[in-house]
């Protein structure tokens, strides 16, 4: 490889070995996620806000809330607009400017993270029919990267979601007061979306990978679950998956994530 960013090829066939002895380099075994820790209201301008710490990699998510137009085709229901920002201060390989596609593509697999699974009650943001609702904006920066962004910011984004607070409103001057936060939460389901992403390098299929894990992948499938039910999914790179790794996948994803939201159960309530 050419790219000083990318893992070299004596890394990779070390990695490789590794895995086919069922071993990671940091003493993981190959559905085994690092430690998680959270940090909620880390923001005090925002409505809710987390930084999420996997491993080295770590994010920080935000919500803010503000007051506008229901979309046309939903004049009863609130609004959701999640984007992402890879900050330069957490990789080389990111640059200051326009959002290229790894940011878009992060922004967009949260989204749908939280829209599919209908965690969010979007008709109960409604201030007035047709005219006012509630948008939610879920913001999600890169701090460090050291792979597997899309499950930090998935759990970010619900958890920031749970733990913000609408800000108060004035129907008559139509401003929304954000110094003044009421007591209520957004309405949310019970259940909680998690997300779990396998990457697939060579005959192996493994979950939250550090960076050098991520840089030889050749596929990844990032699988969201509201309870015991599939809610999204989305494939990435461009390697195809065989069918019997999607069934390894998929029978494996409710294990893992039932241990993850054990992780962090605490910061969900």
């Amino acid at each position: 490889m050419n790219n000083p960013n990318k893992t070299p090829y004596a890394t990779a066939d070390r990695i490789i070995e590794y895995l086919g002895q069922s071993k990671r380099f940091d003493g993981r075994g190959l559905e085994d996620f690092r430690d998680i820790e959270i940090e909620t209201d880390v923001s005090k301008n925002a409505e809710g806000s987390v930084r999420v710490k996997m491993g080295k990699t770590e994010v920080l998510v935000g919500v803010k809330m503000s007051v506008g137009t229901p979309y046309a085709d939903s004049p009863k229901s609130g609004n959701l607009m999640v984007t992402a920002e890879l900050l330069p201060l957490s990789s080389p390989r990111f640059e200051n400017g326009p959002p290229r596609f790894p940011a878009i593509e992060l922004g967009r697999v949260t989204d749908r993270i939280i829209r599919e699974s209908k965690f969010v009650d979007f008709e109960k943001l409604c201030i007035e029919e047709g005219e006012k609702v509630w948008t939610v904006f879920v913001d999600i920066y890169s701090l460090n990267h050291d792979g597997n962004l899309f499950d930090a910011a998935a759990i970010g984004a619900v958890i920031a979601l749970k733990n913000a607070k609408i800000p108060g409103y004035d129907p008559k001057t139509e401003k929304v007061l954000y110094e003044e936060h009421t007591t209520k939460g957004l309405p949310l389901s019970k259940d909680v979306p998690i997300s779990i992403t396998y990457y697939k390098i060579g005959d192996h299929l493994i979950v939250d990978p550090t960076l050098e894990e991520e840089d030889i992948s050749e596929a990844r499938v990032t699988i969201g679950m509201l309870g015991d039910n599939i809610s999204s999914m989305q494939k990435g790179n461009e390697a195809g998956i065989a069918v019997e790794d999607m069934k390894k996948i998929i029978n494996g994803a409710e294990k893992i994530i039932s241990k993850v939201h054990k992780k962090i159960e605490k910061y969900l309530k």
